[in-house]
């Protein structure tokens, strides 16, 4: 059917052409994906057999959706991903504000219109990208906004009653007819506003300052909201949430593969960064830890949740970090470290809400905190616990050799912006440190031996073989016996020595 040719509601009589409601084409265009193999909610990821089937169950039924879950679980990307089952066009009456189907008008001028021209009555072709309109629910939000109000000049320019519909000027979701109407974040719409919406969702009429009009709009409706008792800004009042058909749980990836997936795909770095800026998975795969530790954590309040978006920021920031250590170096390729992971704390501080807001843990220290805790836990997927049951030196026997080079008095300084060359030499100065990263990881590129090499002071670190002190630009690893009779004075005299010690 070539639309260009189809220019009034004659020509799409001629045609043949059958009108669809909205939840009839959602439903009918699943179908069609199903039947021909195609998956329409791509790039969502962690959902194939949870959220996903129970979207696809709702779509089927014809139903308003309410999507809830804690922050950063991608409910808005899901709800904007259904506007790929819409027709990619549709027609309505032309000039008309409400989008009016040819064949069921709603709207006064589109009624006219019909009325006046008949079969001859103009038509324009929507397209889907023009059917979705999303808002913000937040307190100051009206019913104005929502619904519509009493032009009062547009009633003194006509000479019409208040009570004429002509005279309304209409809100979102009269606008939105045979659209996707999204509300985010549904409790925080005051309970006025919510209670605006019962006629709409289920009598299919709307009212407006006491004059109450039939108006049977073809909306399939998405909200969004956090678990109404994880928020202390509001709730969904009882009546609304019963009008809902479908109530959807989303959640947090389940395992590091699919949150990498994430991230990766989300993350907005520049071409130059992807380019020039190495990150192996194993970086990766300790990002993602701190998130999963994070949602764990006893300092980290559970009900506010911790956004993909900590990860996402933390890869673009480990990525700025590594191109500043390039810049500064002046290297053409640069590989992300273990030390770069202290480097996001700015991206992990915004992210996170604290049990007890002003707590003696602040958030800067919960944040290490996480990612020495991804360090440990990451640790023991490649190399052996030192903690292995037994003999007190059945654990600690595979590290003995730089345990013996620590305990003679020799320290490393790595430094944070040192040079590839010279990164690799210092951690080169520790015997035994590449030979253990030769047994234990197989299948790595050369290029990332020091990079395990690094990750393996960091770990033993966190099982307290030996002693890590971080300093503003760089690290210093020593044997832990001798820590305890020596005071590191180097620091920032304004923060406390646990800040700095055994701490990252």
């Amino acid at each position: 059917m070539n639309i260009e040719e189809l220019r009034t509601i004659g020509d799409l009589k001629a045609a043949g052409y059958k009108t669809r409601t909205i939840k009839d084409e959602l439903r009918e265009n699943l179908i069609d994906h199903i039947r021909n193999g195609l998956e329409p909610f791509q790039g969502i990821h962690g959902y194939e057999h949870t959220v996903i089937p129970d979207l696809k169950k709702a779509i089927l039924s014809r139903h308003n959706i309410l999507l809830l879950g804690l922050r950063g679980q991608a409910k808005t990307r899901i709800a904007r991903t259904l506007v790929s089952l819409l027709d990619e066009y549709i027609p309505a009456v032309k000039g008309s504000e409400l989008m009016d189907d040819p064949f069921n008008p709603v709207s006064v001028f589109a009624r006219s219109q019909i009325v006046t021209h008949g079969d001859d009555t103009e038509i324009m072709w929507i397209h889907r990208d023009e059917r979705y309109t999303e808002k913000l629910a937040t307190p100051d939000v009206s019913v104005a906004d929502l619904i519509g109000d009493v032009d009062p000049i547009k009633a003194a320019a006509l000479k019409l009653p208040y009570s004429d519909e002509r005279v309304i000027h209409y809100g979102l979701i009269p606008r939105s007819h045979r659209s996707i109407f999204v509300i985010n974040e549904l409790p925080d719409l005051q309970a006025r506003i919510q209670v605006a919406l019962f006629n709409i969702l289920q009598e299919e009429d709307i009212q407006i300052r006491g004059f109450r009009m039939k108006l049977p709009l073809d909306i399939q409706f998405v909200f969004t909201a956090n678990p109404e008792d994880y928020t202390n800004r509001g709730s969904i009042v009882t009546p609304l949430k019963d009008r809902i058909d479908s109530q959807i749980l989303t959640h947090y990836p389940k395992e590091i593969e699919t949150a990498k997936a994430i991230t990766k795909q989300e993350a907005r770095l520049h071409a130059s960064q992807r380019e020039m800026i190495k990150c192996s998975p194993l970086i990766e795969e300790l990002l993602e830890q701190i998130a999963f530790e994070a949602r764990k954590s006893e300092y980290i309040d559970e009900k506010s949740g911790v956004s993909a978006r900590l990860t996402i920021s933390g890869y673009e920031n480990l990525h700025s970090s590594a191109e500043l250590r390039a810049l500064k170096n002046k290297e053409q390729n640069v590989a992300i470290r273990i030390s770069d992971l202290f480097e996001i704390v700015p991206s992990i501080t915004g992210k996170i809400e604290l049990v007890y807001e002003g707590e003696q843990e602040g958030s800067a220290v919960v944040a290490h905190m996480l990612i020495s805790k991804a360090v440990r836990s990451v640790f023991l997927n490649y190399f052996p616990s030192p903690d292995k049951k037994g003999k007190e030196e059945d654990g600690k026997k595979e590290y003995a050799e730089i345990l013996e080079w620590f305990a003679k008095g020799h320290t490393l300084d790595l430094l944070s912006r040192t040079d590839q060359k010279a990164y690799v030499e210092s951690l080169g100065k520790v015997p035994g440190l590449f030979r253990l990263v030769s047994k234990y990881v197989a299948g790595i590129q050369p290029d990332e031996q020091a990079l395990f090499a690094e990750f393996l002071l960091h770990g033993m670190s966190e099982f307290s073989l030996i002693s890590k002190f971080g300093l503003s630009d760089k690290f210093v690893f020593r044997d832990m016996l001798s820590s305890m009779f020596t005071l590191d004075t180097s620091g920032d005299d304004d923060e406390p020595d646990d800040y700095r010690e055994d701490r990252f």
